[in-house]
């Protein structure tokens, strides 16, 4: 019985592929056609060796030789031909390239006025490097496609100039791929040219995308996940307005607007690219993922789309180097740069307040000036903070003073909320009315202030970013780099719960810091019983011992306004106190050494 219900099985199963097949036949055509719409799927690159030849092709304005395909085809095998690794050195920084791929390995700035580097001061923009993630790497098609990691032919035009080329079979197709970089001795900024010549003419279509091109995974100083002061922005400038976003650890976007030109930037440091046609340019992504050692990089991919014909040139121009404006503001005018470029605006990848960053741009004129005869930057900071507070001081004083009219003010103000509690369209119009015939705007005792925090907000972001303060000494031993924390002593164990938050670091700034905030705070306390309530003390005393948490590894640049602006406002208000005990006085307001009695108080003791 089992014997004759297996081969009724197979009898159907037969009818079943034969009737398939009758039904629905193939059609050799429809499937070519199939293929090569999702080229995506099948599409076949393969790199092979040649011997040079003469030819003409887009190549020929760089060399007169092209790599052809041929040795592959003819059965010989590529011979072996290991890593060669090529150094360019500017006065701006020293670059190594290398023949895998046609990539950069190395990118170090900052060097000394030699040009050669300081092992403490260069940095790394060519950072997180990896086999398979390199600064300015190719793929062929789109981002998530693999790098080339094939060896490339390379001609040194000059010792500025590098051209890499290899030939590779595109879907049968000969391609030549062609990397060639050109950097000038006296600019931060080089140019890329990305080159592609199919000799048949139909161009390059994988994926619908010619190749992508990826920025370094990381630029430099290592960046410290801890470190709140730091971290990493993918820049975009649209043609009238920039656009800043902090890149979190993990990420993956697309960013779907036009823009001009686009980069990532760090505190002190910054790599731009700038297409000279973005319109050729399909999709743009930003990456934060994690490759290796959990290091996340900060990354951009350009997925290039496919074009038809025979040749295609493309340039980037990619400034690499400070986040510094008198180092990107030469890009707005062709002879101020090396390369004749204008109207790039480089200047808006900079950190700034936006609307007030005007007067970022006086603080920094004004700190610059000091500088010219003053050396340190740590005395340069004080004496601006200094300038500052005597220049506000008119504004703190009449701040002060109209608390006072207030005080006066205040029996007449509450006997107008009384008499007119039921409309207050009269109750608004009387206290206009008292407001005229006293003299006193209201807003007089807010515009002080909010001018204050506009001048602290900017002061605040200048002293935090401003690129000078890197390893600018004030205190040997104690402030060594004014762009980080100062330091009294450190240790490399971790020591629970301790490590995490000091980072093994005792520092003294944050303590002195605290300690003038609380006597400040105390000090500014207005006299009067009604200004001793629980909000009045947590702002005493509970803010300054967050601010301890908050400031601790903050740039000792920016420590050293906070504490030299605390030491001037305790001075300061302790002259403003005086001028207002003399006013009260005058005004026949009650001070804090007079303890007033209420009324009934008073009955019972004269009983």
């Amino acid at each position: 019985m089992e014997t004759k219900n297996t081969i009724i099985a197979i009898v159907l199963a037969v009818i079943v592929l034969v009737g398939w097949n009758f039904l629905f036949p193939m059609n050799k055509n429809n499937a070519e056609q199939q293929a090569q719409q999702t080229v995506a799927e099948e599409t076949t690159v393969e790199a092979v060796e040649s011997p040079n030849a003469e030819t003409e092709s887009v190549f020929s304005s760089n060399t007169s030789e092209m790599t052809e395909a041929s040795e592959e085809e003819s059965g010989v095998f590529e011979e072996y031909k290991p890593e060669e690794k090529f150094t360019v050195k500017t006065q701006k920084a020293e670059i190594v390239l290398s023949n895998k791929g046609g990539d950069i390995v190395s990118y170090i700035i900052d060097l000394n006025k030699d040009g050669e580097k300081l092992e403490k001061n260069f940095i790394q923009m060519a950072d997180n490097v990896s086999d398979t993630n390199r600064a300015f790497a190719l793929s062929i098609g789109r981002a998530e496609d693999q790098i080339v990691n094939d060896i490339f032919d390379v001609n040194k035009i000059d010792d500025k100039t590098y051209l890499f080329t290899k030939t590779y079979l595109v879907n049968g197709q000969k391609v030549v791929f062609g990397k060639k970089y050109t950097f000038k001795d006296d600019d931060y900024m080089f140019k890329l040219e990305i080159l592609v010549h199919n000799e048949s003419g139909k161009g390059l279509n994988k994926n619908g995308f010619a190749y992508t091109l990826r920025t370094s995974p990381q630029i430099g100083t290592r960046l410290d996940p801890k470190d709140r002061y730091d971290n990493r922005q993918f820049i975009v400038y649209t043609g009238s307005k920039n656009k800043k976003t902090v890149i979190p650890s993990g990420q993956y976007k697309q960013w779907e607007k036009d823009y001009k030109w686009s980069g990532i930037g760090g505190k002190y440091f910054e790599e731009l690219i700038i297409p000279t046609d973005v319109s050729n340019i399909k999709n743009t992504y930003y990456s934060s993922k994690v490759e290796t050692n959990d290091y996340a990089n900060a990354q951009i991919f350009y997925e290039r789309e496919a074009f038809s014909g025979t040749d295609i040139n493309d340039t980037y121009y990619v400034y690499i180097g400070p986040r510094n404006e008198k180092d990107v503001e030469i890009y707005n005018k062709a002879e101020e740069n090396s390369w004749n470029l204008s109207g790039l605006r480089l200047t808006e990848s900079l950190n700034t307040t936006g609307f007030f960053s005007w007067i970022e741009i006086i603080l920094k004129w004004a700190l610059e000036l000091l500088h010219k005869g003053i050396s340190n930057w740590g005395i340069c900071i004080i004496l601006l903070t200094l300038i500052l507070k005597l220049l506000l001081f008119p504004l703190s004083k009449k701040q002060s003073l109209g608390t006072l009219k207030m005080q006066k003010l205040q029996p007449q103000m509450k006997a107008i909320q009384t008499k007119y509690a039921n409309d207050q369209q009269k109750q608004q119009a009387a206290m206009a009315q008292l407001y005229k015939e006293a003299g006193y705007n209201p807003a007089s005792g807010c515009l002080p202030m909010i001018f204050q925090i506009i001048i602290l907000w900017a002061m605040y972001n200048l002293f935090n970013n401003y690129y000078e303060f890197r390893g600018a000494n004030f205190i040997t031993g104690w402030i060594s780099d004014l762009s980080k924390g100062d330091v009294v002593w450190s240790w490399e164990k971790n020591i629970f719960l301790i490590s995490g938050f000091t980072g093994n670091t005792i520092r003294l700034l944050p303590v002195i810091y605290v300690i003038t905030q609380l006597i400040s705070g105390k000090i500014t306390q207005t006299m009067g019983a009604g200004q001793t309530n629980g909000s009045m003390k947590f702002m005493t005393y509970g803010m300054p011992l967050i601010f301890f948490f908050i400031f601790y590894s903050a740039p000792s640049g920016l420590l050293l306004y906070w504490l030299t602006s605390n030491i001037l406002q305790i001075v300061q208000q302790i002259v403003i106190n005086k001028i207002m005990a003399e006013k009260k006085q005058e005004m026949g307001l009650a001070t804090n050494t007079q303890k007033t009695i209420p009324p009934k108080a008073k009955n019972k003791k004269s009983k």
